[in-house]
């Protein structure tokens, strides 16, 4: 058992970690104009261009990641990219609090993905992958 773990276990994992990402990048293609009036609500300068930049992070590193070609340096990338984004969007510090759980469950899956990542980052994409690392 602990044999097909270690062989298919990263492949699933990665597959797992990535999938939020890749939906997210994907509806905000298809919702691009919504997104980017949601971004700059929230005081973003050039959302638009900013959106077109999120989108080719999340999901590009996602798919890096999916095939495990360059996984670490798609792990890193959306590492990066959280960190301001977790900030700014799931701030639940200063919202109502009839809204604050809500985003403190967003913010603190941010931190766990952001963990995920981290994980790839150190460990590579595992023997199911383009890169066999």
């Amino acid at each position: 058992m602990q044999g097909m773990i270690n062989k298919f276990g990263p492949l699933a994992g990665r597959i797992l970690l990535s999938l939020i990402f890749l939906q997210s990048g994907l509806n905000k293609i298809s919702g691009f104009t919504g997104t980017a009036g949601y971004m700059a609500s929230k005081g973003l300068p050039m959302a638009e261009v900013l959106l077109v930049i999120t989108i080719i992070i999340e999901v590009g590193a996602a798919l890096l990641i999916v095939t495990g070609y360059k996984a670490r340096i798609g792990a890193a990338a959306l590492f990066l990219w959280m960190i301001p984004v977790t900030f700014i969007f799931h701030n639940y510090w200063t919202l109502p609090a009839d809204q604050q759980m809500i985003q403190q469950i967003m913010f603190m899956k941010n931190l766990s993905l952001m963990g995920g990542m981290l994980y790839v980052m150190a460990f590579g994409s595992g023997p199911m992958s383009v890169d066999k690392k």
